[in-house]
């Protein structure tokens, strides 16, 4: 009697190739935390990942390649974050915007591997289009939904003369500095802190919302 091999279960390949790919992703970030992105070579990435670079080549081809996925990845998963905070909050423009600002200090963005990752690749965006149109692609996504929501506290207040874009891009330009307070100097700033910066900007902006 001849007996069939056993069939290979949908989807396991697949699932596979993805499993090495995040593995590798997420071998790069430790690596351009560490040594930054001029000095994250195939070989960094292989020895954080404890694999061959023949593995990297495999899945990427070349270093660029790899570390334009290791941006991609960082960019979906914080679009992704705050599009879940969305999810999560009220109705209203205030209770968005308080989940929209704060979803910016959750765990998985203020993870410092990954803070230094975006400071990273803007220093570099500049000389690299495909980095700054990834980046772009994020900042105006966000910067949208914030002018949105600032556009609907000022028609409820009213707070007449106040103008959302301005209002929008303050609060962008916030998170930035923050993040790199909580990057460069994490004794004297912390998520917490962070929040609260942002709560004293929101009450000064819209008394009439928010509180402190």
């Amino acid at each position: 009697m001849v007996v069939s091999p056993p069939k290979t279960a949908p989807g396991r390949r697949t699932a596979s190739k993805a499993e090495r790919r995040l593995q590798l992703i997420k071998a790069t970030i430790r690596s351009i935390a560490k040594r930054g992105l001029s000095e994250t070579t195939m070989a960094a990435v292989a020895g954080e990942a404890r694999l061959s670079q023949g593995i990297i080549n495999l899945h990427f081809q070349s270093k660029e390649r790899l570390l334009i996925e290791t941006l991609r990845y960082v960019a979906d998963e914080y679009r992704a974050t705050w599009e879940k905070a969305l999810q999560g909050a009220g109705n209203s423009n205030a209770e968005r915007l308080e989940a929209l600002v704060y979803a910016d200090f959750s765990k998985p963005v203020c993870d410092r591997n990954k803070l230094s990752v975006w400071f990273a690749f803007w220093g570099e965006s500049k000389s690299r289009p495909t980095y700054r149109k990834i980046c772009a692609e994020r900042d105006r996504e966000y910067d949208e939904m914030l002018t949105d929501l600032c556009a609907g506290l000022i028609a409820e207040g009213p707070y007449p003369g106040v103008d959302p874009a301005l209002v929008a891009t303050g609060l962008a330009s916030m998170s930035e500095g923050l993040w790199l307070d909580l990057l460069v100097d994490p004794d004297s700033m912390s998520p917490e802190k962070a929040m609260r910066v942002y709560q004293v900007y929101l009450a000064g902006m819209f008394p009439k919302h928010f509180a402190y």
